[in-house]
């Protein structure tokens, strides 16, 4: 049942014709936005601070859309708004609380632990578990890689950061993940 897409160049030209504008949007969003939610969640792991990250992400793109250079992806430059969007929303809720950096990352490991479905046994759930004991942004880098199979070179358009930066990241976020999921 997989859905057929106009190509971005059309849904861009669509946007940018003010008689078809909102049409073009709505497009832009059913064809993104459960590749963009899922990126956001595993980033944030509730859903409610999922769906307001990606609400927040499209009000920034409709804003933004009319500047689009195409010198990128749109689903490049989505992709960029929704990790920037989800990092800040991580920062925040880091100053928030007012626990220290550890007990925050345990927060997130026992939202997930509080899921009706957890099961520690899963290979899934160790995964998720694990995955909440990186940094942010290389939690970020993890889920394009790992998740996503985006290639390096853009996840460096996404991140605004270099491909041997991003290559060694990945493979600390690995090894990260492998020591816990043996560990524990």
């Amino acid at each position: 049942m997989s859905q057929q897409y106009l190509e971005d160049k059309e849904l861009l030209m669509q946007f940018k014709d003010p008689v078809t504008k909102e049409r073009g949007f709505t497009a832009i969003i059913k064809k993104y936005q459960e590749k963009l939610y899922w990126h956001i969640r595993r980033m944030v792991v509730e859903h409610e601070d999922a769906n307001d990250i990606l609400q927040n992400m499209f009000i920034k793109v409709w804003k933004g859309l009319d500047n689009f250079r195409e010198d990128s992806q749109l689903y490049t430059w989505m992709y960029r708004i929704a990790t920037n969007e989800s990092l800040t929303y991580l920062e925040q809720q880091k100053k928030r609380s007012s626990v220290s950096l550890s007990n925050e990352e345990n927060g997130l490991s026992n939202r997930l632990k509080a899921d009706k479905n957890f099961d520690s046994s899963k290979a899934e759930w160790k995964l998720q578990l694990a995955m909440q004991q990186l940094p942010d942004k290389q939690r970020a880098v993890f889920n394009l890689r790992y998740y996503d199979e985006m290639p390096y070179a853009e996840m460096s358009r996404v991140l605004e950061t270099s491909e041997g930066a991003l290559k060694a990241s990945y493979h600390h976020a690995v090894k990260k993940i492998e020591d816990y999921i043996l560990n524990h």
